[in-house]
């Protein structure tokens, strides 16, 4: 990740619900979180009032998952 795209994450919403920053969501994976459970483990999302499918398609996006068919969270 380029510098300037880690400084827009830090601005940017991962997780709109519970007001956790996009960087706090790549962070996670970058210390090897390799699912949202495990995502949602280390940054408290997931479990706002959206029930993790904003959060968890942002997720899958940054693991390079499938997006279309899937539902998040598991």
């Amino acid at each position: 990740m380029q510098p300037d795209e880690k400084m827009m994450a830090r601005l940017k919403p991962g997780c709109i619900c519970k007001g956790v920053k996009l960087i706090r969501l790549i962070e996670a994976i970058e210390n090897g979180a390799t699912c949202f459970d495990e995502v949602a483990q280390q940054t408290g999302i997931g479990d706002g009032s959206c029930g993790g499918k904003r959060c968890g398609q942002k997720v899958a996006e940054l693991l390079g998952e499938e997006t279309e068919n899937n539902a998040f969270p598991a």
